[in-house]
């Protein structure tokens, strides 16, 4: 019986350890009190994941940003997945809600189990709303030291520093008041910088409509000499040419303006041409999502696909003809320097444009405080940097106002600007009734003649017809159908708990919007070059408050006429609206209703 029980007992001195070893799954090493190695943890096998698809899941699901996303959603209609690279050893969750589409999208670091990225909202659809500063522009304009800089010099060189309280200077700082979005942006908080944007579009807006309809303008003055500020505006055009040429980047709308001015070259139209990807064969490697962008064309070149860039306008292409002339098109998404002059072109054209109009409304101090204004505004760069068409629509306008009482001419420039970009044709009535109530037919006349030699590039198609509907369909349908987390009007495509749905609300602001350019047409009965400005600067303002797809590189679109209605001061003197827009002298009066008939003959 001894024998018997001191067997037993061995035993157990040998199965309670491994019992122990069997209960405690090793995952590091084991050291003893002398450092000295007694125990290896066992590696799973090589291509096995060391968590489950559930553990992954909830990893995900209590990281901070994706539960706060998830909170405004109910359990019930979410349906995910979770996919393991053996290569990468990293795991990629999708989350769905059936009404909104996708809502989540993570990856996991598997052998840590430390999420890496973890998109929400729009950052699952959109890549331009994770956050990643210099997207746009490039990391040199986006550097808070070169944007704080432009910043400054703009509140510098505009400010009435006498004053500090002024309107003037309430007028400049809501003007930079978009900088607080644009950080937000960068960011990647969709929800916090869109709506930060909007108080600089409303108060122009209302200030343009306030100096629309009195006719007044501001009391301040610019501090510094004319010839001051054109040294300024000097300096800042080089350094702008610089920033482009040595730190910016092309986006796709910039991408698309090349494409556009090869077709027509070629004797093509460019909608419903551009390159896609689709089945075609690749011609070129894989970019860091797994995307081949570079097709064989119908066409027979090797080319980087851009689908949905056939959007604009014919002017819009067209003005891209002489940098592809100059520099041609490899048929790659590379450096672009067609776009990069194009977009330097236009924005010196801008520059010059206010130059002239500055000149003639408010002789050489006005002109050097417009041209300088543009030169030091952070936007027109940031449009620039980005290599848009944005500085083309205004770029027409701004030659059409100095223009203003060729009524040919006014036309002739308003249609090529909104045949670049739509937008601008709000204010068609406005300037087709300048500077009374009454319609110009020479204006109709200059737009008609320009609309035509726009759209003549339809006449490079078999059937011109059929190429004007396909017009429609790529821009004007396609523009209006779209989706966008840019704007406040369609959030409601998230389907979130505590996201507002303010689609309504739109379509009565855009109604708004209509009625109030009819009415600008008529009211004041007289309009002086000030006023038209000022309603111009509204109108265009209130088109980009309204619109569902907004970015940063619009705010040009009404800078310029923005610029002319708040920097221009009560006493500013104009030329006789009857004199030719390159007469020099100046006389008395300022953009005064009073005035803006004096030598005038019948326009109708």
């Amino acid at each position: 019986m001894k024998r018997l029980l001191l067997l037993l007992a061995v035993c157990a001195s040998f199965l309670a350890p491994a019992h122990a070893r069997a209960a405690t799954t090793v995952t590091a090493p084991v050291y003893d009190a002398k450092g000295r190695l007694v125990q290896t943890p066992l590696a799973p096998p090589a291509g096995t994941a060391q968590h489950t698809k559930e553990q992954i899941l909830a990893i995900v699901e209590r990281y901070p940003k994706v539960r706060d996303w998830l909170a405004r959603y109910p359990r019930t209609q979410r349906v995910d997945e979770e996919d393991y690279d053996q290569a990468t050893t990293q795991w990629t969750v999708k989350i769905w809600y059936t009404p909104a589409g996708e809502i989540v999208q993570a990856t996991v670091d598997d052998p840590s189990g430390v999420v890496i990225t973890a998109y929400t909202g729009p950052q699952v659809a959109w890549g331009m709303a994770r956050g990643s500063p210099g997207a746009f522009g490039g990391k040199w304009i986006n550097d808070p030291w070169v944007w704080g800089g432009f910043c400054l010099v703009f509140l510098i060189g505009l400010a009435d520093l006498r004053r500090p309280f002024s309107m003037r200077n309430l007028d400049l700082l809501m003007l930079l008041s978009p900088t607080a979005s644009l950080y937000f942006f960068n960011h990647g908080d969709v929800f916090t910088s869109v709506p930060l944007f909007y108080p600089a579009l409303f108060w122009v807006v209302v200030r343009g409509v306030w100096i629309g309809a009195t006719g007044r303008g501001s009391s301040a003055r610019v501090l510094w000499p004319a010839w001051v500020l054109l040294a300024a505006t000097c300096f800042l055009g080089g350094f702008k040419v610089m920033l482009n040429v040595e730190a910016s980047n092309v986006i796709d709308v910039g991408y698309s303006g090349v494409i556009g001015a090869e077709r027509i070259v070629h004797a093509q139209a460019p909608w419903g041409h551009f390159p896609i990807e689709g089945t075609l064969k690749a011609c070129g490697p894989a970019d860091a999502s797994g995307e081949t962008r570079e097709r064989i064309q119908t066409n027979g070149r090797c080319e980087s696909a851009n689908p949905q860039g056939d959007t604009y306008g014919p002017v819009a292409y067209e003005s891209y003809i002489p940098g592809y002339a100059f520099f041609g098109w490899s048929g790659k998404w590379d450096s672009l320097p067609a776009s990069h002059f194009t977009a330097i072109a236009f924005d010196v054209l801008c520059i010059l444009g206010l130059w002239l109009v500055g000149v003639r409304f408010g002789g050489l101090p006005f002109g050097a405080t417009l041209a300088f204004a543009w030169a030091a505004y952070p936007f027109t760069q940031y449009a620039s940097n980005s290599n848009t068409n944005d500085a083309i629509m205004p770029a027409f306008l701004i030659w059409g106002f100095w223009l203003v009482t060729a009524p040919f001419w006014r036309g002739a420039f308003a249609a090529l600007s909104g045949w670049t970009k739509f937008a601008s044709l709000i204010v068609a009535p406005l300037w087709l009734t300048y500077p009374s109530r009454r319609i110009s037919w020479r204006f109709g006349i200059g737009f008609v003649v320009a609309t035509l030699a726009a759209f003549s590039v339809v006449l490079l198609e078999p059937s011109p017809a059929h190429e004007l509907v396909v017009f429609f369909n790529r821009t004007v349908r396609w523009q209006i159908g779209r989706q966008s987390p840019w704007s406040l009007w369609d959030w409601r495509q998230y389907h979130a708990h505590g996201i507002p749905d303010l689609h309504v609300l739109q379509h009565v602001l855009q109604g708004l919007l209509v009625v109030g350019a009819l009415l600008a047409a008529l009211y004041p009965r007289v309009k002086s070059p000030l006023q038209l400005a000022a309603l111009t600067a509204a109108l265009l303002a209130g088109f980009e408050a309204v619109q569902t797809y907004w970015l940063y590189t619009y705010i040009p679109w009404f800078f310029g006429f923005a610029a002319i209605a708040l920097l221009s001061h009560r006493d500013a003197q104009e030329l006789d609206p009857g004199r030719p827009a390159f007469v020099g002298a100046v006389d008395d009066d300022a953009f005064e209703p009073d005035a803006a008939l004096s030598g005038l003959e019948a326009d109708g």
